[in-house]
């Protein structure tokens, strides 16, 4: 996968362990961009060290259902994503502008202590995600469309079409995905999906449960 000026296509391209940003709601997937106005001291200089190092950190929820560990942090989900600093501006009031675009999927094992005011965790890849262009052929653009304008017709919402038919269906459904107005846990269960075919369905069914719930039978709708 080619990610700004990196490529990573093996394990050896990725690090095993990385400063993890925690943001509910947050969803970055593989070749998707995500952007970030940072502003918490501990989080400046997370970004300090990773634009001085790979330029990798990891988003991650804190888990659903939060509560404090034994060192008064949070718990964090089990799965990210690897994310690399593609762009980044400063504001001049102290704050960091910067877009991430998603690397790969990773579990997180053990913290380790570093003495940095921000976390690090040793991390477990999705080596998988790395070749994702694979699985596209798998994935039902025609039902995914159709829920996406059923739902966009029933906000009284627009988009840009001719973007959308020009999309591959890999970045659809992570774009798609990342932009969905959904709750923390429907968007881990999009993160968590195994592979993209899955997680174009998972999209596909919160859509429909979203609008048959708000607006009453989904089969009328999603016409």
């Amino acid at each position: 996968m080619q990610v700004g000026n990196a490529r990573y296509l093996k394990p050896g391209d990725l690090p095993d362990a990385i400063a993890v940003f925690p943001l509910t709601g947050a969803l970055l997937l593989p070749a998707g961009q995500l952007p970030l106005n940072i502003f918490e001291p501990r989080y400046l200089a997370m970004l300090d060290a990773a634009l001085a190092g790979n330029r990798l950190i990891g988003m991650v929820q804190p888990a659903l259902g939060e509560h404090e560990d034994k060192g008064g942090e949070h718990s964090l989900a089990a799965v990210g994503c690897l994310g690399r600093i593609t762009s980044f501006a400063e504001t001049g009031d102290g704050r960091y502008i910067v877009s991430l675009t998603g690397v790969c999927r990773f579990r997180l094992l053990e913290e380790k202590a570093t003495g940095d005011p921000f976390r690090t965790f040793r991390i477990a890849p999705f080596i998988a995600d790395l070749s994702a262009e694979n699985e596209e052929e798998a994935v039902d653009r025609a039902a995914l469309l159709t829920a996406f304008k059923a739902y966009l017709d029933a906000n009284k919402l627009e988009a840009d079409w001719e973007s959308v038919e020009r999309a591959s269906n890999l970045t659809l459904v992570n774009s798609l995905a990342m932009m969905s107005p959904f709750g923390p846990a429907e968007k881990q269960a999009l993160l968590e999906a195994p592979d993209l075919k899955t997680r174009a369905e998972t999209l596909i069914a919160i859509t429909e449960i979203v609008l048959a719930r708000v607006f009453g039978d989904s089969d009328t709708v999603l016409q």
